[in-house]
């Protein structure tokens, strides 16, 4: 079967979803493409690779890249990879979107500013504005931050809501160049199975362990076979203390067995097939510190 011609005058493009850590990013975007493909949680820091998300329409391909919240609270190996995928995803985009969240815009807001290019057009996302009850603030909040920025549009928007969200792709898709696209029109995500599994293990993990979780934890997936639609999926969490480890486990392992019927439940939903999925806990000290040892674990 040969695919239908692309129609004159097609979009398709690169969209950077940037803002501080937490600020609903992976959110807007899985709500934006309809599907889950990377993972969120209430704890900051969540997102650590470039996730691409993609929704193709009857004429434009939007390409989203989702990247790291910018990293100021720790210099470690890790931190400043995540910040280099940040500065290199705003150059080699066609868009920006950069999101704050309504009636806060703080100095972690200003520093990833600081890194918006002034050769790409910038569309201000204002998000979470359903949390605003009275929205006659909205205005000067948009136009306090305007100031500070030539923005190319300013959209308020509730990702979680999908308020605003058709205006605001719309809005995105003037600024798309015209080509065809680069990707299946199914495709959502250019990320492999393997990889989505890992983030799931390690998003349960975020909203399982919470707050007590380290920051310094990782999830590698040794083993991934699939036999017809069953996929045999085997994954270790990497910690840096002994301490850590009992902690995930929980009491009798409640915790850990928690984590992988979650993880299993979502994946299943994900990839449309049973899943099978071990999971155990690994220590491995230093290993967010050690750059040859970052590349190895996938980060970019």
């Amino acid at each position: 079967m040969t695919s239908a011609p692309t129609p004159a005058g097609f979009r398709c493009g690169y969209i950077a979803i940037v803002g501080r850590p937490n600020v609903g990013k992976s959110t807007l975007m899985n709500t934006l493409i309809g599907a889950k493909v990377s993972i969120t949680s209430r704890k900051a820091q969540t997102t650590r690779h470039r996730i691409t998300g993609i929704q193709t329409v009857s004429d434009a391909q939007f390409i989203y890249v989702d990247t790291p919240g910018f990293q100021t609270r720790h210099s470690n190996a890790l931190n400043k990879t995540l910040n280099k995928t940040v500065t290199n995803t705003l150059e080699s985009s066609d868009l920006i979107l950069y999101i704050v969240e309504a009636g806060t815009f703080g100095p972690a807001d200003q520093q990833v500013m600081d890194l918006l290019p002034k050769n790409v057009p910038v569309i201000l996302v204002i998000n979470k504005s359903d949390r605003v009850k009275d929205k006659a603030v909205l205005m000067p909040f948009a136009q306090q931050i305007a100031e500070k920025f030539q923005f190319t549009a300013i959209v308020p928007v509730s990702a979680k809501l999908r308020f605003q969200l058709d205006g605001l792709q719309n809005e995105i898709k003037k600024y798309l160049p015209e080509n065809e696209p680069i990707f299946g029109e199914d495709d959502i995500t250019d990320r492999s199975e393997k990889f989505l599994a890992s983030e799931i293990v390690r998003e349960k993990l975020f909203r399982f362990v919470g707050d007590e979780l380290p920051y310094t934890s990782t999830v590698l997936i040794e083993k991934f076979e699939q036999e017809g639609n069953l996929r045999r999926i085997f994954a270790a969490i990497l910690v840096e203390r002994d301490s850590h480890k009992s902690m995930i486990i929980g009491n009798k392992g409640a915790r850990l067995k928690e984590v992988s019927t979650q993880a299993r439940q979502d994946m299943e939903k994900l990839f449309g097939g049973p899943v099978y999925l071990e999971i155990w806990v690994k220590v491995k000290s230093g290993w967010a510190d050690n750059e040859a040892g970052l590349r190895a674990y996938g980060y970019e």
